[in-house]
């Protein structure tokens, strides 16, 4: 065998050497390569042609080719270069692990002739790996006794790297307890052991942190750690201790059971149950000192289990021993004394030797009460006592001797704010602390007839819904008297006045034991809105109290009178009439519907709507005002005489209402009425002259007749007065709903504030002059409607005869409707 070896410089191969071996006159030949792990993908190994005699050229036609045996294809021929490079990086640890020496077996195969050549790559290793611990972390327990020279095995590091490039040693972090000594196996590995070198203390330190260090010897090195702590453990070698050898205490006679006297406290510098501490007396304590103390083992408390007397024993003596809980235990021992300091410990007494348990409160300052003696068992100062109340009373003490006092009033006394006092007095003595005692008397207060019935409010406003049952309850009105017994019974009873020439007690009664409040008749808003009287209350003392109070009654509206139209003017079961021009332009006033209630303001609000329209494109009708207006002109086709129903509603719940139909007529001219004649237009389809003069004789005619008429009227209603004879007076109507005809041409009506406008546009519109008068006592409002031809003078006249007619109709049928409410009332009641 011949070996060749070939050093390649300047190319760009990258081994360092090849070593070709050839067997000389064989059919095959073995080819050494040597190739460093981790080299890049591509990276060229030798020129396998040239090194096997082969022409490049021919590679491709006799199919050159690699096969691997026993692993993976890591390297691979270039056919054109004839070149073996590698095509996967190679990890000598990964490929070859745990063994020394690494090889690619491979054979090159070619064709024309068929050959085989052997081929063999040694992967040599780098330094590629840092060594590890298996543990980051180690935990050592060694005891504090542990001699010096002890030895402690370590877990040890691995570098899967071979040769120099492993493991070469080992280093221990500066301390002064610990040291390391290397030792070699073997396999060649390097493990290290840990030496105590120093004896160790766990009540100095507890706890050793140390670093353990591996390193290689490749080129450049690399190194790992781990961490060891080690965990001194303790032995009993310290006895407990106490702070001091002899504990003195101080503790007062009397001192209550469970009184701590003192908390000892022993400390023992080792750990676990080496620490942990009993306490407990020596045979040196006497038993009944022990009797008299309590002393806990675990928290070395002592306190007070029986009651100590000064008078008896003045000091106590206790020895107390500190153990610890090892298997063999350490103790420690300590002395304690206890001094007795006497107390003031007998209580001052009262002695109460005379007491009035009731008195008046119009009891006089000075008034005795009670004789109250104090006394002390003690001497010097703890027998000196005070007597004192606990808080400031209505009463004093005076002092008549050394040891007694008097209980006496010293200020006005009032049972309605106090009915009855808790007296503590109180007796101390000036020991040092000073006792006291106490001792409580109930004292009552005795009621005198002082206090006047009170009412919770100082003015009642009850409201009254209208058309009430007579006898019903409206509201209680009952005071109370701060007094007991006889001076707090109260009577009741309505203080009597007139009210609209009506007694109060014809309206109103109360319930003379609770103030119970009843109305006696029937109550009409649109006659008595309000009612304003006095209700007293009286006690039953000696002399009597009495107080009272105002009760105002407000009537409410309910809504029971339904609306009345009074425009257009209309019969009893008749329909007005009213004539326009056929030529009336879009928006013209045909009509207005005006329509009154006597109601409240809010049952009396009206609105109107048509109940019945034979063209609804034909007439508007404001649903407020009541004004009907033409919404387009009139054609050929609409009728000449059309009937229109319309309904006014007022606001109540329910509401109500009225109708009126209105028969609307067209011409094609109308004649205007004259003032002082009839207000209903003529209509004619052709108006001649002749028609014309009849239409005006007719009309003279008739207004004569009604003029007389009036007259003879008027001079039957009033006195005629000289200095008016020589004018005639207008036709006047005095009544709440007056009936009309087409031909009476005023009227006068009551009417509330809210119609009072639409009215006067109403009848002004006809050519009227319209007056409206308050009528006596609220009732509402007089309007009077009459042709404006009428004097002021005249008018003058007739209104107060207006008025004087309405007095009269109202005065007698107020008359009648309360004496049929009282009988009503009466009947209830009885």
């Amino acid at each position: 065998m011949v070996s060749l070896f070939i050093v390649k410089a300047g190319k760009r191969y990258v081994s360092d050497f090849l070593i070709l071996c050839a067997t000389l006159n064989r059919v095959y030949s073995v080819s050494h390569y040597s190739v460093p792990e981790e080299m890049e993908e591509g990276s060229v190994v030798a020129s396998l042609a040239e090194d096997l005699g082969l022409e490049v050229k021919s590679l491709k036609a006799r199919n050159m080719r690699l096969d691997v045996i026993g692993s993976r294809k890591f390297m691979e021929i270039s056919l054109e270069t004839g070149e073996l490079y590698i095509t996967e990086r190679i990890d000598r640890e990964h490929l070859c692990p745990a063994r020394t020496s690494c090889f690619l077996k491979m054979d090159a195969i070619i064709d024309n002739p068929i050959r085989i050549f052997n081929i063999e790559v040694e992967i040599m290793d780098i330094n590629d790996n840092t060594p590890s611990f298996r543990r980051d972390t180690m935990y050592l327990d060694i005891s504090e006794s542990a001699s010096s020279g002890e030895r402690f095995s370590l877990n040890n590091a691995v570098d899967p790297d071979i040769a120099k490039n492993s493991i070469k040693t080992y280093y221990l972090g500066e301390n002064d307890h610990f040291s390391i000594e290397i030792q070699a196996g073997r396999d060649g590995s390097k493990f290290a052991d840990l030496i105590l070198k120093k004896v160790l203390d766990r009540e100095e330190q507890g706890v050793h942190n140390l670093l353990l260090t591996a390193v290689d010897g490749g080129v450049p090195e690399r190194s790992g750690t781990a961490s060891i702590i080690v965990r001194v453990l303790d032995v009993n070698d310290n006895a407990p201790r106490f702070v001091r050898e002899t504990y003195t205490v101080n503790i007062t006679e009397n001192a209550p059971i469970g009184t701590l006297v003192i908390k000892l406290n022993a400390t023992d510098l080792d750990d676990g149950t080496n620490a942990e501490i009993a306490y407990a007396y020596t045979l040196y304590t006497f038993e009944k000192t022990q009797e008299m103390f309590s002393l806990d083992s675990n928290t070395g408390e002592i306190k007070l289990r029986g009651v100590i007397d000064f008078e008896e024993i003045k000091s106590f003596e206790m020895h107390i021993q500190a153990k610890d809980k090892a298997l063999s235990p350490l103790s420690g021992q300590c002395k304690v004394k206890v001094f007795v300091t006497d107390l003031n410990d007998n209580y001052p007494e009262i002695i109460i030797k005379s007491f009035k348990s009731a008195i008046k409160e119009s009891a006089a300052i000075g008034t005795v009460i009670a004789l109250i003696s104090i006394s002390d068992r003690d001497s010097g100062d703890n027998g000196k006592v005070d007597l004192s109340m606990n808080q400031h009373l209505p009463f004093t003490l005076n002092k008549s001797s050394e040891s007694h006092f008097t209980l006496a009033v010293s200020e006005p006394l009032d049972r309605e704010k106090v009915p009855e006092y808790e007296i503590t007095f109180i007796v101390t003595d000036r020991g040092s602390p000073p006792l006291s005692n106490n001792e409580t008397i109930t004292l009552e207060l005795l009621d005198v007839n002082d206090n006047a019935p009170v009412f919770p409010q100082s003015f009642y406003t009850i409201p009254v819904m209208e058309n009430n049952a007579p006898g019903a309850m409206l509201s209680s009105v009952a005071a109370y008297d701060p007094d007991l017994h006889e001076n707090q019974y109260l009577v009741y009873f309505i203080t009597e006045k007139e009210i609209a020439n009506t007694s109060v007690s014809m309206l109103f009664s109360i319930n003379p034991e609770n103030g119970n409040l009843y109305a006696l008749k029937t109550f009409d808003y649109e006659r008595e809105k309000e009612f304003l009287f006095h209700v007293e209350a009286r006690d039953s003392g000696v002399p009597p109290l009495s107080s009272n109070v105002t009760v105002h009654i407000v009537i409410l509206d309910q809504n029971d009178n339904s609306p009345v139209i009074v425009s257009p003017w209309h019969t009893q079961g008749s329909m007005a009439e009213e004539v326009i021009p056929r030529y009336t332009e879009k928006g013209s006033l045909v009509a207005k519907v005006v329509a009154l209630d006597i109601d409240s303001p809010q049952n009396s609000r009206i609105t109107y709507q048509f109940l019945q329209i034979p063209d609804a494109t034909l007439f508007s009708l404001d649903r407020f005002n009541g004004e009907i207006r033409t919404m387009r002109m009139f054609s050929y086709k609409d009728p000449r005489h059309l009937r229109l129903v319309v309904v006014a509603k007022d606001n109540g719940n329910p509401a109500l209402s009225a109708t009126v139909t209105i028969k609307l007529s067209t011409a094609e001219q109308v004649v205007k009425a004259i003032p002082e004649s009839t207000q209903v237009p003529l209509e004619y389809d052709v108006f001649s002259e002749v028609n014309l003069y009849l239409v005006i004789g007719l009309g003279s005619v008739s207004f004569l007749l009604l003029i007389t008429i009036l007259v003879s009227i008027i001079v039957k209603c009033q006195k005629p007065k000289t200095t008016k004879a020589h004018a005639v007076p207008p036709a006047c109507r005095n009544t709440f709903i007056p009936p009309r005809n087409p031909n009476i041409t005023d009227s006068t009506l009551i009417s509330n504030d809210a119609y009072w406008y639409s009215l006067f546009l109403a009848e002004t519109r006809k050519g009227k002059v319209v007056i409206r008068q308050p009528i006596p006592k609220g009732a509402g409002y007089i309007v009077s409607s009459m042709p404006q031809s009428t004097g002021q003078t005249e008018t003058s006249e007739s209104t107060a005869s207006t008025l004087q007619d309405i007095r009269k109709l109202h005065q007698v049928t107020r008359e009648r409707q309360e004496s049929e409410a009282e009988a009503e009332a009466e009947a209830r009641v009885g």
